[in-house]
């Protein structure tokens, strides 16, 4: 019977050998947790309650992540559906089954000192692309703008009278985001500078390209730039304009911003995808408590 499901799916449903073989794998799994074989599996003899006793005993006894669980949930699940249509059985016993959630990763972001400007601004920025990449990597931290809304800035977004950027974000909703004098003031040595190698070409951010053109600034040499100077100062191994964003909203958060204004900075729909941020928070609190305090439980207490 699981053998016939193999061949239809490495068959007529042309998957992969390697995933013909996890799912093999999986259903041998489940068939050794009730103390069958492959071969003598009764489908009659399950219920969602077995199921669930697997579920169980994969995240419990076995200490499977909830990604593998998952994934062999899913498996079983193909199984039953191809039961079902066959006609081997009435029912899916995997339908009221819920999988286990995954847990969310914590945004990572760069520390305080790695943000310091003697650490990360060029010191000899007299030239543009020196000037350039500060900006960005400034504008990035300050802002907490996605990448794609960078790319997309024009001059006319960047209004540096009223100290603000307008960006558009996702499904191109509009947003406002403060900005200060420092920034300003980098703004306009970086306008100053593009205005001796180009009279403009549409975008805010510019680079040179292999006919030493001007041409808009594109997504491969933004992550570049960031790669590059922030791997100079930071220990993390991703370096990343979306690195630059959890930055800036944490470091809001950790100096005293209400949780809906960095939602309202970050153009998140909902509250719920800013309060992550809460979370790496609280768990530097955590860390910071376990550390400092004679009662807490540290990692070398028996």
């Amino acid at each position: 019977m699981i053998q016939h499901f193999l061949d239809y799916i490495a068959i007529e449903k042309k998957y992969s050998d390697k995933t013909v073989r996890a799912y093999r794998d999986d259903l041998r799994d489940f068939c050794l947790f009730f103390g069958w074989s492959p071969s003598d599996f009764d489908p009659s003899k399950v219920d969602e309650g077995d199921v669930r006793r697997w579920l169980v005993s994969m995240m419990d006894e076995q200490g499977h992540s909830p990604r593998s669980v998952r994934r062999r949930l899913s498996a079983l699940r193909s199984f039953y559906r191809f039961l079902l249509r066959t006609g081997i059985v009435k029912k899916d016993v995997t339908l009221l089954v819920t999988a286990p959630k995954m847990d969310k990763p914590l945004p990572v972001f760069f520390k305080p000192s790695e943000m310091a400007e003697e650490a990360i601004l060029e010191k000899a920025a007299d030239d543009f692309p020196s000037l350039r990449d500060n900006l960005i990597i400034q504008m990035l931290y300050q802002t907490g703008m996605r990448q794609a809304e960078m790319l997309g800035l024009t001059d006319e977004d960047v209004r540096l009278e009223a100290a603000e950027i307008r960006v558009f974000g996702k499904r191109k909703k509009e947003r406002i985001i403060p900005i200060g004098e420092k920034l300003i003031a980098m703004i306009r040595d970086y306008l100053s500078a593009r205005s001796e190698i180009t009279a403009g070409c549409g975008t805010f951010f510019v680079r040179e390209n292999r006919e030493k053109q001007i041409v808009p600034m594109n997504k491969d040499t933004l992550y570049a730039i960031v790669r590059s100077r922030m791997g100079e100062v930071s220990t993390l191994k991703k370096h990343s304009p979306h690195v630059l964003r959890h930055t800036f909203a944490t470091t809001m958060l950790d100096n005293g911003a209400d949780i809906r204004t960095i939602q309202q900075l970050l153009g998140h729909a909902s509250l719920a995808a800013t309060q992550i941020y809460t979370h790496t928070t609280f768990e530097q609190i955590q860390k910071a408590y376990k550390a400092a305090h004679p009662r807490a439980k540290h990692n070398n207490n028996s």
